[in-house]
């Protein structure tokens, strides 16, 4: 369980890396459109399409990191004022509804890539990106976001994790 754990924080890990390099490329592709549009007086194609789908793509593929690394937006005022038993049962509960909720996101995500491939959709612009590409990133980030829930809850059942990384007492606790 413990290497099950260790290899999705390192799948998680990498998809931070890739998240943080397709942001770096969309800024790089933006300097460039700037110089070709303004500096140059050339059209741009591309460049638009590439910088919205590359930011797109690596807010689904970074979700695995940022859950990693616990950088969503977390209210604590509930898990603060209970205690650890009460912290472990919802941790473990909205665990379990937020996969579930990212099951079905990556199924919907998987028919809405499949049907861009199958029925060869592109965007309707001159550059006609086919569509398959940027929505494969919806099943494989949120794909991958479920499997860092199930590592978190493993985490949590076998107690190698505290709930919300919180381990000192709460107030009801008499903190």
């Amino acid at each position: 369980m413990k290497s099950f754990i260790r290899l999705v924080g390192v799948i998680s890990n990498i998809c931070g890396v890739v998240a943080a390099v397709l942001v770096g490329l969309a800024i790089l592709v933006v300097c460039q459109m700037v110089v070709m549009r303004y500096f140059l007086n050339a059209s741009t194609i591309w460049q638009t399409e590439f910088v919205i789908f590359s930011l797109v793509g690596s807010t689904f593929i970074g979700c695995p990191y940022v859950l990693l690394v616990k950088g969503h937006v977390n209210v604590e005022l509930l898990p603060h004022y209970l205690g650890r038993r009460g912290r472990y049962f919802l941790a473990i509960v909205s665990s379990l509804l937020a996969l579930l909720f990212c099951s079905i996101l990556t199924w919907k995500g998987y028919v809405l890539f499949h049907e861009a491939l199958v029925n060869g959709w592109t965007t309707d612009t001159i550059w006609a990106l086919p569509l398959w590409i940027p929505y494969l990133s919806i099943p494989f980030g949120i794909g991958l976001l479920s499997l860092q829930y199930v590592a978190d809850i493993l985490a949590l059942i076998s107690g190698d994790a505290m709930p919300f990384g919180m381990d000192s007492p709460s107030l009801s606790e008499g903190e």
